[in-house]
């Protein structure tokens, strides 16, 4: 959220100065047991329902106290004992200094820093996923009990990685809307614990929707319109947002600054009231990104004067304005009939009811039940252990010829370890970071293996000349075997800096080549990136003996590579996105937001679920230093759809999903899965389904993963339970999801297996 208004600036320095004096312990949000003028009052009473304790606050504010209650910096109270409160600090593979509500000072200097989101997403592994946010809330709290911390984190950003060029795809879950949504659903739950009514910190699902452009090619993310048909946001980008909602319990989602077919979504409310609220029911509050609703004003021009502005995003369903723009302009919105005080009691029931979900409204945070948490909580061994296996998890074989890897201890003493990203730090924490508790870099991970000889080759990631390129080079002609640690940082692809070439940045390209035909020994190309790279000229050459993704692996990325190359670690993670060639750019502006191919444009679909062209790599590739087979040992061949009433339609051999009897109705798959190799590893297992043929079907979508621990021999089953109206359907022209009639396959690895689903035709209409 790169902040729009020095305005907000300003609100932000005001913020660290009234607040500086109570750097390293947490006053009293509200309700201080020593307060006697304040502890009788209802609101202040734990065994009163929440509701009833939000009512009777709201009852006693005043309109000016309700709008200092609109912005991230909320105002204090002083008459009711209520402090003021920062609302955006950021979480997202990590306890961030991003925001200001989080700083990292006194006993809390650092924070554990996880591989970023890309790369933990390789990983496909829900229980990963949580475990992480556990220990992300685990030290946000800590810090929050500090006083150096904030309880609301705007993460996880769950939106689609649409075009390969999106400079902040790094941040995503990547190109499946159902792995994206799973993602969002684990974190969230992490995070917030499994307590319904209660919350240990609030998350925030993020940008919501249709947000995947920053800054291409002279349209910025402030004045883009995103035109995007029914079809698409209903099968892709609000995918994650639903699940988000209703299986994570999210306790906020933040719209986006783009505007959706001429709206900004910010002030829409068929997508926030309608969508988010009311149909998928959500329990918590509504906030723009950072002057999102200044945007839609002095840059979109959607309204007039500011205040049909402020008046327009609240009664569309926003609660909470990153920002200081409904703080200026909310009460002249009221006293010019454009909205009722009744409107901004709304949305402060929702931010104050989070609040009392996190129990700052319950005195002394020492006796709450994560008050014991402080600075001992935070970059524990167990944590740094846990971001560890996290970067092990994640990190992606792409190419392993002889095998070459893992690299042996005794034939490979000396390596020689080259490249601009061989001894990087802050470059394997991506961004929305904080400050990792410490780092191993590439070439110190490899030094614990074997002598290291290291050079940059390349002054930086840009790699503007080869002035470097000869001793690069000579290191690799006398080692026994070599690493090259290439790919692109933050100055490349970012927030607001999306990519226009998916090529290696500069002379990268030459170097790798010609060291490759310099060393005598094998040599390994490891990539840090978020987004896909063209790697395709290291993939077909011989010389190039294994490729490595790391994404942005963590603070722990450097120790977790080497023991990836060394085969401590047996790789298992897969690409969650397609890998593209660079031709593949074009006719195709990152402005088009048509998921499905357009032939009359030559528009070539996006994702695996569309697109069918030629690729470095697909989704979900990943090799092993073992190997695998599946076979299918039960699965039912034929599924009854029951359809609800005498009036429901069974239209063009599909049934309606709001027709059909979705309850309990699932597709249980028995595999065995054997390890034929003569090393123990993690199978990462991707299930797909493929539709019957037709013009609204995906090629293929994914509709179940697991990774499975298999013994070299070891053959073991697992089952898993696809259900069928969420995962087996698809969506038409009109947004409309229904389940296809007739054959699907199910496809795991090499293996298929075809099941049909009929409708039963008792009590139906066909038309």
């Amino acid at each position: 959220m790169v902040l729009h208004k020095m305005a907000f600036l300003a609100a932000v320095i005001f913020f660290f100065l009234s607040s500086s004096i109570h750097v390293y312990s947490r006053e009293t949000f509200a309700c201080d047991t020593k307060d006697a003028a304040t502890t009788t009052l209802r609101f202040c009473q734990q065994s009163v329902p929440i509701p009833e304790r939000v009512k009777d606050l709201i009852g006693r504010l005043t309109l000016a106290e309700k709008v200092g209650l609109l912005g991230n910096t909320a105002a204090a109270i002083p008459r009711l004992g209520i402090k003021g409160y920062e609302w955006w600090s950021e979480a997202l593979h990590g306890v961030s200094n991003v925001g200001p509500g989080t700083k990292f000072a006194g006993p809390f200097p650092a924070a554990t820093s996880f591989p970023q989101v890309i790369t933990t997403a390789a990983s496909f592994n829900a229980s990963l996923w949580e475990s992480i946010g556990r220990v992300v809330s685990n030290e946000a709290r800590a810090m929050y009990n500090g006083g150096v911390g904030g309880l609301t984190y705007w993460s996880p950003n769950v939106n689609i990685l649409r075009d390969p060029r999106w400079g902040r795809g790094q941040e995503t879950p990547g190109e499946d809307p159902v792995l994206a949504g799973k993602y969002a659903a684990s974190y969230v739950r992490g995070l917030q614990g499994n307590d319904r009514s209660r919350l240990k910190v609030a998350a925030c699902c993020k940008h919501f929707t249709a947000y995947d452009l920053d800054n291409w090619n002279g349209v910025d993310r402030f004045h883009f319109n995103a035109k995007v048909s029914k079809q698409d946001i209903e099968d892709t980008f609000d995918v994650p947002f639903r699940m988000c909602v209703k299986e994570g319990n999210v306790a906020s989602i933040m719209c986006s600054y783009n505007q959706v077919n001429g709206v900004p979504t910010c002030a829409d409310p068929n997508l926030l009231k309608k969508t988010i609220r009311n149909q998928w029911g959500l329990n918590g509050y509504i906030v723009s990104d950072c002057d999102s609703v200044g945007v839609l004003y002095d840059t979109q021009h959607y309204t007039g004067t500011p205040e049909e502005a402020a008046a327009k995003s609240i009664k569309a369903g926003l609660d909470l304005d990153c920002g200081p723009f409904l703080g200026a302009h909310t009460i002249d919105a009221v006293n010019k009939n454009l909205l009722r005080e009744s409107d901004i009691d709304n949305a402060v029931v929702n931010t104050l009811t989070v609040q009392m979900r996190l129990g700052m409204f319950d005195g002394d945070t020492a006796t709450q039940p994560y008050g014991h948490l402080g600075s001992a909580h935070v970059c524990t061994p167990v944590h740094k252990g846990l971001a560890l296996e996290a970067a092990h998890q994640g990190i992606v074989l792409l190419k392993n010829l002889g095998p070459s890897l893992p690299l042996s201890r005794q034939r490979h003493r000396t390596v020689a370890v080259i490249g601009p990203n061989a001894d990087a730090t802050v470059t394997m924490i991506g961004n929305y970071a904080g400050i990792a508790c410490g780092y191993t870099s590439p070439v110190q991970g490899i030094a614990g293996y074997a002598r290291t000889v290291h050079n940059k080759g390349c002054a930086d990631v840009h790699c503007m000349d080869d002035r470097l390129f000869d001793r690069a080079a000579e290191a690799a002609r006398k080692a026994d075997a070599t690493v090259l640690v290439m790919g692109l940082d933050q100055s490349i692809e970012a927030e607001f800096k999306d990519r226009n070439s998916l090529l290696l940045p500069g002379k990268q390209q030459e170097l790798i080549s010609r060291v490759a035909r310099a060393s005598k020994g094998p040599v390994v190309l490891v990539l840090m990136s978020g987004g896909p790279i063209d790697v395709s000229f290291a993939e077909k050459d011989p010389k190039i003996s294994a490729i490595v993704w790391a994404g942005y692996p963590g603070q722990e990325g450097g120790t977790a590579i080497a023991d990836i190359l060394f085969g401590a670690a047996n790789p298992g993670g897969k690409l969650p996105m397609t890998w593209y060639p660079q031709d593949y750019l074009t006719n195709l502006p990152m402005t088009e937001m048509s998921m499905r191919a357009i032939r009359s444009k030559r528009i070539p679909g996006r994702t695996y679920r569309f697109y069918d062209g030629p690729v470095v790599y697909p989704f979900g590739h990943g090799l092993s230093y073992t190997r695998f087979t599946h076979s299918i040992a039960d699965a039912p061949k034929v599924i009854p759809i029951a359809v609800r009433g005498r009036n429901t339609t069974v239209s063009g051999k599909s049934v309606r999903v709001t027709h059909a009897r979705c309850n309990r109705l699932s597709l249980g798959v028995h595999v065995d899965i054997k390890n034929v190799g003569s090393r123990d590893g993690t199978h990462t297992m991707l299930v797909f389904s493929a539709p019957p043929s037709g013009e609204w079907a995906p090629r293929k979508q994914l509709v179940a993963f697991t990774r499975v621990h298999v013994a070299a021999g070891e053959n073991k089953r697992v089952q898993v339970n696809i259900h069928v109206c969420k995962y087996l359907s698809v969506v038409d022209r009109a947004g409309i999801r229904r389940i296809p009639i007739g054959d699907h396959g199910i496809h795991i690895g090499d293996e298929s297996h075809t099941v049909s689903l009929q409708a039963s035709t008792l009590g139906v209409i066909k038309s």
